[in-house]
Order: structure tokens, then sequence, then C-alpha cells
């Protein structure tokens, strides 16, 4: 069940309610990040009682550590964080920029020197893709809640051959 509803309008910008198989979530909204499964300091039961709708998994640090494997292994993302809500797990994209002196980018996608054990991790849009779908235990094509392909973010300043 996917489904995404505009509820008001004012100039270009949008409300709307999001419908997913977890829940749904109340857009614009604050997303916490839990980058490697669990967002710091604060409990699935923190969230919920600050009222987080939708928690946001990163697929580069979940793919270096613990990695997709482990976390299928344990039920899927939902049950590895302990979080019964959506999910959106992003593609690793803002490594591209955090990650810079250890990432090189092709016109195939981006080749990542683990910042963990030095090992070299190749993603595309369908590897990120492929592996928070393994990660997780939502149904539907692909399994992942709310996935987004990698992306290389234009930054200021940063030279034309990086754009």
């Amino acid at each position: 069940m996917f489904e995404f509803r505009i509820d008001a309008t004012s100039g270009p910008a949008r409300a709307g309610t999001l419908t997913l198989p977890h829940g749904q979530v109340e857009t614009p909204c604050f997303m916490p990040v839990g980058t490697q499964g669990t967002v710091r300091a604060l409990s699935p039961a923190d969230l919920r009682s600050i009222g987080a709708l939708v928690v946001l998994a990163n697929t580069y640090h979940l793919h270096v550590r613990p990695g997709e494997d482990v976390v299928a292994k344990l039920g899927g993302l939902h049950r590895f964080m302990a979080w019964e809500r959506p999910l959106l797990t992003d593609s690793g994209g803002f490594q591209v920029f955090s990650l810079e002196g250890f990432r090189r980018v092709s016109d195939d996608g981006v080749e990542f020197q683990s910042h963990v054990d030095g090992s070299r991790r190749f993603l595309t849009p369908e590897r990120a893709i492929e592996i928070a779908a393994k990660g997780s235990a939502a149904p539907g094509p692909g399994g992942a809640p709310i996935k987004q392909p990698i992306e290389v973010r234009e930054v200021m300043g940063a030279p034309g051959s990086e754009l």
C-alpha cells in the first residue's frame, strides 16, 4: 500500500500524507537519521515519544558495517532497528560528498574506499537499491520501504569535472 496525497498547497510548497506499509507520514516532516541502523543516543521509544514518523538509514554505512547480509539474517532493517514505523534507506550519495578523499566517481557509479577497513566498494544506483532491498523486510518489489538511488550532489565551488 503506497499512496501520496496532497493535503494543502501554498505557492510552490505542499503538505501531504504518504501512506506506506508500516504507517503514514505527514510531509514535510523531521526525519531522524539512523546512519548505521540506530539514531545515536535515542531509543525507538524515545523516537516515538518525540513524534518521529519515519527514520532514515544510510545504505553505504549499513553496507560497510554491519553489512546487508547481517541485517537480512537478523530479520530485516525494521527488526534490526526495533522500529515498526516507516523507513527511508538513502543511497549513500551523501558519502560521495562527505568521503571525497575516499572515493572515485565515474559514469558507472562511485568507488569508495571503506573508512572502516580500507576495502574497495563500488556503488551504482542499482547496487544501492539492491543493498537496501536485501536488508528490508518490507513487502513489494525490491522490498525496501522508500528507496533513493545514488546521486552526485552539486557542491558550490566543485570543479566542473566533479559535476
